[in-house]
């Protein structure tokens, strides 16, 4: 391979598990690797396509699933450190890349030969005598071809070539744009006065980002959430909320940023290639491969959860304005719902969010999530210093079975919000578990969160949600890492996409258990754990405004799926499409931006069609979560079946065989009205 003496992206690593060496990896390495890795990658599907022996599962499926490995490192590299160290650079590098990979994808779904072997052993696949892995592997071979268009025409193929081409471009553009703009505000607070309510640890915070940004002196808050979202909660100048607010909801809408023509291009472009596919519209094309499998479906879950969700959202919204009321407010705004939803908490349960946060300094809650993983599904994480990292804010683990230590992976973590970095939280893969240089390796995982910085005087110190979100994004890096599959595109989270929350948000249900509280939470000061009334004061205050949120995320699944069943030939406006989509879920008319222009999971990720999904494996999980309180939460048959039955799996058979296997049973869709209080908690 073309200079690979030289390019780190085209040697196997030597590092432990064969991790990227990011210290030796420039943004010069890219293009070369991702062109000479592509050659490599021609030949490999060129001996495949020209074998003379007759098609079988491993001459053609398997060699398939592998020729590509040294391109899937190389691009995989790249994606993910435009997501936690995007430069301008990279992100030209991304406009370059995109197209060149996309045709590369293309040239092997267009070869007729290929498809060809690949089609006459999916018509045998009865007498193959396949495993059910190796069964979803050569489905998942065929169909991919098929629904990536291998029956068209010359002519069709030719558009689908520059369908994909464009729409290579365009998610990191978008995503690039929802950056600058987030980068592009800072509040900058001259008077000390204009700090009322604020916890000390924000004030701290904006000090120091005020040093940051030089305003010593002066108090900085950002659009970065850790930043933005305290101010709305807690800050007492109305004027000053309403601002950031309106920066924070019309970013990459009417300014340099703005999104609105990316939004309509990419949905016309889904439109379009869906239709060349032969299904009605880009929902019709997603769910396809999806356990809802049908829009109908999608809006059916919709309409249902929302027709629950409403009325309880009115009924807290009127909450709010009687509360806001007492205190002379008269016309409750979107920017005063999080401030009076803090105070009226405060004042129903005693309790408020910032009454945690002490108790929560990050060193001690990844330590004990740790141990709540060891306890549950018999992990050690070691920390090694041996891996090189992105950037110093990272750490490496080494992951290992707690019982017979035998080696299960390599962990990144990647904590804190920088410039460059997008926003939010997410688990990624530099290599899934699998076959790899013709050996079954184990995987390499990385969890990205944008948590509160530390300051001089104190540590990191999380929210509650925070905490829960640390032990989401682990619930998802545990699909990974105890993967137990042979084909890596099977592997850990590569499952049907309403399927992939399941694991993630199960885990947030132990933030609630004292016993796993108690594994981390001491205040930092003292050492002290959460008091006895606190924990309770949580719990009570657990469904809090359960309605409202639980709307607001039906809304925006709603919006989703209009945006991908409706043609967009006919919309031209945006905010106007969004409006009409949103009117019966909106207890507020938009007073700024829209939604769309940063929703960053539908037009720069993979949920388009499918952000309903959140609420889809909320069901499952509630329903999960009923099975480790009836036998423990900590249940060594329940942990392993879990184990073993769903997360071991990944991919490799459908999720609906793997959760009856788990739960002896599909799941009860009243599971997550009982446990969020909207309906009765039968036998509870």
């Amino acid at each position: 391979m073309p200079h690979s003496a030289e390019n780190p992206l085209l040697v196997v690593s030597d590092l432990p598990n064969h991790a990227p060496p990011f210290d030796r990896i420039e943004e010069s390495h890219y293009f070369p690797a991702i062109e000479a890795a592509i050659t490599q990658a021609r030949l490999n599907i060129e001996t495949v396509r020209d074998n003379p022996e007759a098609p079988d599962f491993e001459n053609t499926i398997v060699a398939m699933e592998t020729a590509a490995e040294v391109l899937g490192y190389a691009t995989g590299i790249f994606y993910n450190q435009l997501s936690v160290m995007e430069t301008d650079g990279m992100q030209d590098l991304a406009r370059k890349i995109g197209p060149v990979a996309s045709d590369f994808g293309n040239d092997i779904l267009f070869d007729p030969r290929l498809f060809a072997r690949v089609r006459a052993v999916y018509e045998k696949r009865e007498s193959l005598g396949l495993n059910a892995e190796q069964i979803m592997l050569l489905d998942e071979s065929y169909k991919g071809f098929v629904r990536g268009g291998a029956l068209l025409g010359e002519d069709k193929k030719a558009r689908l070539r520059e369908i994909s081409a464009r729409m290579s471009v365009l998610g990191p553009d978008f995503s690039s744009n929802v950056n600058k703009a987030t980068e592009g505000f800072i509040l900058v607070v001259e008077n000390k006065s204009d700090l009322a309510g604020l916890p000390e640890g924000a004030i701290d915070g904006a000090r120091h980002m005020a040093q940051e940004k030089g305003h010593p002196g002066k108090w900085v808050f950002t659009l970065d959430f850790p930043s933005y979202y305290p101010f709305m909660q807690f800050a007492e100048n109305r004027a000053l909320r309403e601002k950031i607010w309106r920066a924070y909801t019309g970013r990459a809408w009417k300014d340099a940023q703005d999104n609105s023509d990316l939004i309509l291009e990419i949905v016309r472009l889904r439109h379009e290639r869906a239709q060349i596919l032969g299904y009605p519209t880009h929902a019709h094309y997603v769910l396809e491969k999806r356990m809802a499998e049908t829009p109908d479906t999608v809006f059916s879950f919709i309409d249902e959860l929302k027709t629950a969700y409403r009325d309880a959202a009115k009924a807290d919204l009127e909450a709010l304005k009687d509360f806001a009321a007492q205190d002379g407010l008269s016309d409750l705004k979107p920017w005063d719902v999080a401030f009076y939803g803090e105070k009226l908490r405060e004042k129903l349960y005693d309790f408020s969010s910032e009454d945690l946060r002490p108790y929560f300094p990050l060193g001690n809650v990844l330590n004990g999530m740790f141990t709540h993983f060891s306890k549950l599904f018999h992990l050690r994480f070691q920390e090694n210093s041996a891996y090189p990292v992105w950037h110093p804010d990272t750490k490496a683990y080494d992951v290992y079975d707690l019982t017979s230590d035998e080696f299960v992976g390599t962990l990144y973590a990647d904590f804190h919000p920088r410039k460059g970095k997008r926003g939010g939280a997410w688990k990624t893969g530099y290599r899934e578990q699998g076959l790899y240089h013709g050996k079954i390796e184990r995987p390499v995982v990385a969890i990205v969160c944008n948590f509160t910085r530390p300051t001089a005087d104190r540590p990191s110190l999380l929210t509650f949600d925070e905490v829960q979100t640390l032990f989401h994004e682990m619930g998802h890096a545990t699909h990974a890492l105890l993967s137990r599959v042979t084909y890596q595109s099977l592997s850990g989270t590569n499952v049907l996409w309403d399927f992939v929350e399941l694991p993630s948000q199960l885990q947030e249900n132990w933030c609630y258990a004292r016993e796993t509280l108690d594994l981390f939470a001491a205040h930092y000061q003292t050492g002290e754990k959460i008091p006895e009334d606190l924990h309770r004061k949580l719990c009570e205050s657990r469904n809090f405004m359960a309605g409202w949120a639980g709307l607001r995320q039906m809304g925006m699944s709603q919006l989703d799926m209009l945006w991908h069943t409706q043609d967009p030939a006919q919309i031209s406006d945006v905010a106007a499409f969004e409006d009409a989509a949103m009117a019966d879920v909106s207890l507020f008319p938009r007073l700024s931006g829209p939604v769309s222009t940063t929703f960053q999971h539908l037009f720069a990720g993979g949920y388009s069609a499918g952000y309903y999904s959140y609420k889809w494996a909320e069901v499952l999980d509630a329903d999960a979560f009923e099975l480790f309180m009836e036998r423990g939460l900590y249940d060594p048959p329940t942990a392993e079946s879990f184990k073993n039955e769903v997360l071991s799996k990944g991919g490799s058979e459908h999720p609906r065989i793997l959760y009856r296997r788990f739960r002896g049973r599909d799941a009860d869709p009243q599971a997550l009205l009982r446990r969020e209080g909207l309906c009765k908690k039968a036998g509870m």
